[in-house]
């Protein structure tokens, strides 16, 4: 195995998966009664499934988790509660970029692994292709229920994405 690449992977999967369970957990604070809470929830159980994965992983390749942890898990939960007091718009808004920010950095991760060695990293493969399915899916969710009509939803995108590349940079390597 390509140990640094490996690593790197799994460390920022691990991180992202859970600053979108912080994230999740800041919108169910706002939103968890609301018409939408039981949407927000069943997106927040894959997420919990997605994190367990990745404890798992860990612990099998022997990574360490980035040490921004205690960070996203501020960031995290700030975010979710922040967008979520825009309403259920700016809770889908937010839900809407962080998702294709995480698919398109999975669907990076999966050429890597492919370019490597597909039948190397076949259960990492696996694994990242289903969840970036999964977070299409949420991403396609958001759309569905009004994201689009969040106040200022071009620039809120915008800066959640830019946050997303900035905490994927640095979970990669601190």
């Amino acid at each position: 195995l390509n140990r640094p690449v490996v690593d790197r992977i799994i460390r920022v999967d691990h991180a992202g998966e859970y600053g979108a369970n912080r994230i999740y957990a800041g919108q169910m604070a706002v939103l968890g009664r609301s018409s939408v809470g039981p949407l927000i929830q069943q997106m927040w159980n894959q997420e919990k499934d997605h994190l367990k994965k990745f404890d798992e992983l860990m612990v099998a390749y022997r990574v360490r988790p980035t040490v921004l942890l205690p960070f996203w898990n501020v960031a995290g939960f700030v975010l979710g509660a922040a967008s979520a007091l825009l309403g259920k718009k700016g809770a889908m808004a937010c839900t809407v970029a962080v998702e294709e920010s995480i698919s398109d950095h999975y669907n990076s991760q999966i050429r890597t692994l492919m370019e490597e060695d597909p039948e190397k990293y076949k259960e990492l493969l696996q694994v990242i292709k289903q969840f970036r399915d999964d977070e299409r899916e949420h991403h396609d969710i958001g759309l569905e229920h009004d994201a689009e009509g969040a106040p200022a939803y071009s620039a809120l995108k915008t800066a959640i994405q830019f946050g997303c590349k900035a905490a994927i940079f640095l979970s990669e390597r601190i």
